[in-house]
């Protein structure tokens, strides 16, 4: 019998209806949960409680439910957990890792660019040093209303990932000092997931590849606050029919607009399961069937053939979804 301990989540935000991405993700996630014996766990990260409540829409566990996917326990969500956040954030500032950072997207990119090279607008900058404060008092968590950083000190991260494999990454180089805190009064995604992946005891932590630099931080996080980082499982992304990464605002690849439109959920398992590898050409598969598809030498060879030949959602796919 596999270890009763193993744990994963699903972790969806409410601020758009899921799409084929998501269930690809989702689907996978649980998936491999039923078949290994894991629990699996619902968490919605509502933190953006502006776009949660502009998104509409069905709700999260029902288009989960469309799909065939089951959870253990009550949802969590982020929303109530502010206290627990707070109280992580006290302990990082009592190791001297947390700051007061009031900058602006543009003094940041100026600070770096005398540094480096310009960056183009929309180019990711990572935080340079020059901007952190002085000792004083702007190190500490005591205000609520302004953006506070987390430091992050030189040196590499290794990320053993069940499906990507090992990767280094260089937090301080590429990120910079990471908002642990926004000015709106909540946790960024980074500590949030950190801290609560901790609480509710995650062991194993599947989702999109997109999220894969994100782990090395992560781990940071896990470790500052005295936890050992869970294992990592980063998937191959789905991709439009153009080779952009799916978007909540392409509403037509939207779970609502499926369900809308008559969809036999069957037949977004069976795309998921020929993406993997599991089966040799599309077709329906049960929700109970699928667990018994996917293992992880099939996600390994899956990942390894994306590199060359990504998933897309192109006119083919959506017309075999709809039974064309």
């Amino acid at each position: 019998m596999p270890p009763p301990d193993r744990c994963t989540r699903l972790a969806p935000s409410p601020t758009g209806p899921l799409h084929v991405g998501n269930a690809c993700s989702f689907l996978v996630t649980w998936a491999l949960a039923r078949r290994l014996g894991w629990r699996v766990l619902l968490r919605i990260e509502d933190l953006d409680r502006d776009r949660a409540r502009a998104a509409g829409g069905r709700g999260v566990a029902e288009q989960l439910a469309w799909l065939g996917i089951d959870f253990d326990g009550e949802p969590v969500s982020q929303s109530t957990r502010l206290a627990a956040y707070e109280r992580a954030m006290a302990a990082l500032a009592a190791q001297g890792l947390i700051y007061e950072s009031p900058h602006s997207r543009a003094e940041v990119r100026e600070a770096a660019a005398a540094l480096s090279a310009p960056h183009a607008d929309d180019a990711p900058v990572a935080f340079p040093p020059s901007l952190r404060p002085g000792p004083g008092p702007a190190w500490g968590f005591g205000r609520r209303d302004v953006n506070h950083r987390m430091r992050m000190d030189p040196g590499i991260e290794h990320v053993e990932d069940r499906v990507a494999g090992a990767r280094e990454f260089e937090p301080a180089r590429t990120d910079g000092d990471v908002i642990a805190w926004t000015k709106a009064g909540w946790p960024s995604y980074q500590l949030a997931v950190s801290v609560d992946d901790a609480a509710q005891g995650v062991t194993d932590v599947v989702r999109g590849e997109d999220l894969l630099p994100s782990a090395a931080i992560q781990a940071r996080i896990h470790r500052a606050l005295g936890f050992a980082p869970p294992r990592w499982w980063h998937l191959p992304l789905v991709l439009d029919g153009e080779g952009r990464r799916l978007a909540k605002r392409r509403g037509s690849l939207s779970l609502d607009a499926l369900h809308d439109a008559g969809v036999d959920p069957a037949r977004v398992r069976g795309l998921v399961a020929w993406w993997a590898g599991a089966i040799d050409a599309p077709g329906p598969v049960d929700a109970a069937r699928l667990p018994a598809l996917l293992d992880e030498p099939i996600l390994r060879a899956w990942h390894a053939r994306t590199r060359s030949a990504p998933n897309t959602v192109d006119d083919r796919a959506l017309d075999w979804l709809h039974g064309s």
